[in-house]
């Protein structure tokens, strides 16, 4: 006779949820490094140049080039992107203010996949219909999934903050 343990009264967390934290977990530490990193190359001359093409032709961003020079765009750019990688480096101890990493996180790449429709040369009509560019196309593609994680942080920041 075996002894099964009635599933209600079964402390240990299931595998479905240990991965789900891990998941979770290791996605604001990657979105944590994407705005580092990405954010951290914005104050290069390298990154203000490649950057442009895909900002300068967005009805959003497109503007901020008769303001600012190429530089000072990026570096604007660049400081907001270091400050979403702040507010969402504070999950575990302060998710109230990762909520406000994961709201700019997700407009930040509501924006980019916007690029997509805005970017020259993304689609490659002699190609074929579904056709796309790896750059800009495949580069500016991956800002869709980038987009559902940081709504994924959203929603755990928002749980972990109490709402």
């Amino acid at each position: 006779m075996t002894h099964q343990i009635d599933p209600a009264f079964d402390a240990s967390p299931r595998l479905g949820d240990r991965v789900t934290h891990l998941a979770t977990t290791g996605l604001f530490a990657a979105l944590v490094l994407v705005f580092l990193w990405f954010g951290g190359m914005k104050f290069t001359a390298y990154e203000a140049g490649a950057i442009r093409g895909l900002a300068e032709n967005s009805p959003f961003t497109g503007w901020l080039y008769a303001v600012l020079s190429e530089r000072g765009v990026s570096g604007l750019i660049g400081t907001v992107e270091l400050i979403i990688a702040a507010l969402l480096a504070v999950r575990a101890i302060k998710p109230e203010l990762a909520v406000l990493g994961a709201l700019g996180a997700t407009a930040t790449f509501v924006l980019t996949s916007s690029f997509f429709l805005s970017t020259p040369g993304v689609f490659i009509p002699d190609h074929g219909f579904l056709a796309i560019s790896v750059v800009p196309g495949q580069f500016l593609l991956k800002d869709i999934v980038l987009l559902f994680a940081s709504l994924l942080a959203l929603g755990d920041a928002l749980r972990a903050s109490g709402r």
